[in-house]
């Protein structure tokens, strides 16, 4: 099985204040002084990469994703830094995607232009809403004019902006979210994602729920969400992204195509694939024992095996969020498994108009887009 492409994941894991909503591995910046410890945690990543190279030896890395947290809490300075050692430890493809995520209320032009010099070529904006009332219920640090700000100048310093939307908020309705949608097509960047706000475990909202819109409203907003941006050049490639031809997210397609990532960072997870098998690990979660551990040599947590009898199941949870899906073929070159292993399970699928295969392409149905997890329940082990 030869190795599929390769992307880099860094994990900022601070943030200002910790969203009611948000269940990633992200930290409200409490260290003494209010400073974040950015040079002893640039220390500990530029020590996780050294440990982790020889995993990946002589593997070109087709893109870099900073994710958080808020990575925009970082300086230039900083990002430059880590890009540096990237590049000397490993070969980095000549036009790499290099993401940043960045929040609306942190936003500083004179470090958009330093991350551009850093690097980077793509930034990601956590807007949420154009909507001061739905911000201050998603418990944002910024404000509608903050929002707008940050894509405009984001816009000018980039030639590549995604902006994450999310829709079925707190007593939003479907004018409200058609609104949002009609700003962000207005201001025409690169790239969309929209998502509908689901209430995770272990957070705040999930504790406490708020009033949220009832499934029909919800589904009535995806449906005119998607017709929008539809009309106004956005292709919707993946469930909740829409991008301007040729402005797929080169990182997150690699996911969903089933390739591998190394993670760097504290909680970052790695999917790298062998000749033989396919393993995952993670790191540390909390950022102080991650520095610690990573310091002394011993940045991954767990590593473990993915089992033969889970890569269908794997492979499908993210190749099947592809609207126009992937070719049968890539099954058997990134599981080493061949597609017959998987053949009842198809054919159910297939029987319930979930999934349709043709042309040497599989991919999900209006109805399976619309119910994907029922979708992906059938390829469980």
């Amino acid at each position: 099985m030869n190795p599929p492409p390769l992307s880099l994941y860094i994990h900022i894991p601070w943030c200002v204040k910790k969203c009611p909503y948000c269940d990633f591995n992200s930290h409200e910046s409490r260290h003494k002084d209010g400073e974040i410890p950015e040079s002893a945690y640039v220390d500990a990543l530029i020590a996780d990469l050294e440990l982790a190279t020889p995993k990946v030896w002589g593997r070109k890395i087709k893109s870099v994703f900073f994710g958080g947290g808020t990575p925009s809490l970082f300086s230039a300075e900083a990002i430059d830094r880590i890009l540096n050692h990237v590049r000397m430890l490993t070969p980095l493809e000549f036009d790499a995607e290099i993401t940043l995520e960045a929040n609306p209320g942190t936003v500083d032009a004179a470090n958009f232009v330093g991350y551009k010099q850093a690097g980077v070529t793509r930034l990601s904006l956590g807007i949420q809403s154009f909507n001061s009332d739905y911000l201050k219920a998603l418990g944002r640090i910024h404000d509608s004019a903050q929002a707008f700000a940050a894509v405009e100048l984001a816009m000018k310093t980039f030639e590549q902006v995604n902006c994450d939307i999310m829709y079925g908020l707190p007593n939003q309705s479907l004018e409200d979210a058609m609104q949002d949608a009609e700003a962000a097509v207005r201001l025409s960047p690169t790239h969309l994602s929209f998502y509908h706000l689901t209430l995770e475990p272990n957070t705040p909202f999930y504790r406490t729920p708020p009033s949220l819109p009832d499934d029909d409203t919800s589904s009535d907003m995806q449906i005119s969400i998607e017709a929008l941006l539809a009309e106004n050049g956005y292709e919707h490639y993946e469930t909740s992204a829409f991008a301007k031809k040729g402005k797929q997210a080169k990182h997150n397609l690699n996911y969903w195509q089933f390739g591998d990532y190394l993670g760097i960072g504290a909680g970052a997870h790695s999917k790298l694939s062998y000749h033989d098998k396919i393993t995952r690990e993670v790191r540390p979660k909390h950022p102080k024992a991650y520095m610690e551990q990573a310091l002394q040599g011993k940045a991954v947590e767990r590593e473990w095996l993915i089992p033969q009898d889970e890569l269908g199941f794997e492979f499908m949870m993210n190749a099947l969020r592809l609207i126009d899906g992937v070719p049968v073929a890539l099954f058997q070159q990134r599981t080493g498994l061949n597609i017959h292993t998987l053949e009842a399970t198809i054919k159910s699928a297939q029987s319930k108009k979930l999934l349709i295969i043709e042309a040497g392409n599989m991919r999900p149905t209006l109805l399976g887009q619309r119910f994907l997890n029922e979708l992906l329940e059938l390829f469980l082990p």
